[in-house]
């Protein structure tokens, strides 16, 4: 049986066993967001929350509770920005009305700042409750530059002096690319896979249409027609698998990823 690695689910002592073991805190993110009619809306979450869980499983750590909330309503949002936006809206009994910009009570640009903030205030949490490294785990394609820019942010500060925590954000198709055909998509057949592996009850692929008609909300070069839990379970080995070397890397060698700019490398460990 798989070992619990979620730090809410975990009495003290035994928080404090798994973070002596690997001072690692893995904190998904992600946002609620259309995914087609086969998939939930919670699809990015979830996938950033299990491969998260399949990394400290792998590697030791701890996986925070999923942050779903408080990205950008008005930018990169298949509800705001997709082409058939009004589609969507439909399909969820919505004015399509309903997102846009003067529905926010923030402006676009003041949404990314406070979600800036956000995560700034998360690695801090993790800070204090004794992490050496805090991975921001990407479920929402678009969060990746949002989190990297927390985690510039994060470095560049001198938290704690010489013992400060070192923060690292990834996303799983940026890990892969050139060991999978095009990976990456929004609720075609690599996200639908993903999410047939870690909550097959969630998805329903019988309410798509036969391969080849057109799709509400779904891009990419997989169908989701072909998907299948094993692809799902194969690509999150895959990125988890690199995903720890990176982390054990920083643990071993945080200097390396000090410096301006420093903490975005990656394969170092490779070397």
């Amino acid at each position: 049986m798989a070992p619990e690695v979620r730090y809410h689910m975990l009495r003290p002592a035994q928080i404090v066993a798994r973070r002596k073991a690997c001072p690692v805190a893995y904190i998904p993110i992600g946002t609620i967001e259309w995914h087609g009619v086969h998939n939930p809306t919670g699809a990015d979450t979830l996938q950033a929350e299990g491969l998260a869980i399949i990394c400290a499983q792998k590697g030791g750590g701890l996986v925070f509770p999923p942050l779903y909330y408080g990205e950008s309503r008005s930018e990169a949002l298949m509800e705001a920005n997709a082409r058939d936006r009004d589609k969507i809206a439909e399909g969820m009994d919505l004015s399509p009305d309903n997102f846009l910009p003067d529905r926010q009570p923030f402006s676009a640009t003041e949404q990314v700042i406070n979600y800036n903030k956000l995560l700034l205030h998360i690695l801090a949490e993790a800070a204090t409750l004794g992490f050496k490294v805090g991975v921001l785990v990407a479920g929402h394609y678009p969060l990746i530059d949002h989190a990297r820019a927390a985690v510039l942010q994060w470095n560049q500060r001198r938290y704690g002096g010489e013992g400060r925590m070192l923060a690292w954000a990834f996303v799983d198709y940026l890990l892969v690319q050139g060991l999978f055909d095009n990976p990456g998509d929004h609720a075609a057949g690599w996200e639908t896979s993903h999410v047939m592996a870690l909550h097959p009850e969630t998805v329903d692929l019988d309410l798509l249409p036969p391969e080849g008609e057109p799709l509400i909300g779904v891009g990419g070069s997989m169908p989701p027609q072909r998907a299948t839990a094993a692809y799902g379970q194969e690509t999150f080995e895959a990125a988890a698998e690199i995903a720890v070397k990176e982390v054990h890397h920083r643990l071993a060698h945080p200097r390396l990823y000090s410096g301006h700019g420093g903490s975005l490398r990656e394969g170092l460990w490779r070397e």
